[in-house]
């Protein structure tokens, strides 16, 4: 990683507190300047990754199946980098073949929480990043059918009974803000806000259609209704799972183990 983005990271740190000071205040006017700050930072963390991840493509002689340059791994960090909450499969390859004009199929993915976990078990923490787990928030067991990424906190990785629909409000935010800074219009990437915007009360433009500030404002204010306490529960949780846990088990969750003669 470039020593930019790690100081964009550190000022995103200390952002993200500020938010929360404000949120806690109710100083509404406060909160909306900072978020504002905050996906600006956020955009400027992405721009400066991609010199790297222009080095790395040029490297790669041939494509590789499906069309792309990247490894599969890597394709479906930027994924998930995009959105910033844990996801699908089948969202993380509809994010990329909308935003990235890739070609991954989602039946591949099912293995490649399984190999990173090996991989971090055999030599840990030997790569940049693994594609790991969201963790639940009551007994820290990998949630089916999430990926994440290592290098995110925790609080954003543990998942509780509001997180759900908090992290789909999120994911809404972050593809709004993509293809807004589309400089012409994509299908692909309209048809995906499209998909989110249908599902936020008043984020739809009529059916098919959605405007990207539209569909942000609709989803900041259901944010302002279901995140506070999301963010309460998931920062206790990890605060437990950090006390309680080794590294692999935060980053890969623990089995839950049946009790002999009980069923359970």
């Amino acid at each position: 990683m470039t020593g930019d983005a790690e100081e964009i990271e550190r000022e995103l740190a200390a952002l993200r507190a500020q938010v929360r000071q404000a949120r806690a205040a109710g100083d509404r006017p406060r909160e909306r300047a900072l978020r504002a700050q905050q996906r600006a930072l956020e955009t400027a963390w992405e721009e400066s990754l991609a010199p790297a991840t222009a080095t790395a493509t040029a490297t790669v002689a041939a494509p590789r199946e499906g069309g792309s340059l990247l490894p599969l791994r890597e394709q479906v960090h930027g994924a998930l980098t995009l959105l910033a909450v844990p996801a699908t499969p089948k969202l993380i390859a509809q994010v990329y073949n909308a935003c990235f004009s890739g070609d991954i199929d989602s039946a591949k993915l099912t293995s490649l929480r399984r190999d990173e976990e090996r991989s971090f078990r055999m030599n840990a923490f030997a790569r940049p990043y693994y594609l790991c787990a969201a963790l639940a928030a009551d007994r820290f067991s990998p949630v089916r059918g999430l990926l994440a990424i290592s290098t995110w906190p925790l609080e954003q990785r543990v998942i509780g009974a509001l997180s759900p629909r908090v992290d789909f409000l999120r994911a809404a935010v972050r593809i709004a803000e993509h293809v807004d800074r589309l400089p012409d219009t994509d299908r692909a990437a309209a048809r995906l806000l499209w998909l989110f915007a249908e599902n936020i009360p008043g984020a739809a433009d009529g059916v098919g259609s959605a405007k990207p500030q539209v569909v942000i404002r609709a989803a900041e204010n259901e944010l302002a209704t279901h995140e506070p306490v999301d963010r309460s529960h998931r920062e206790a949780a990890a605060a437990r799972a950090r006390a309680q846990l080794d590294d692999a088990g935060q980053l890969f969750g623990v089995s839950l183990k049946a009790v002999p003669k009980t069923g359970t």
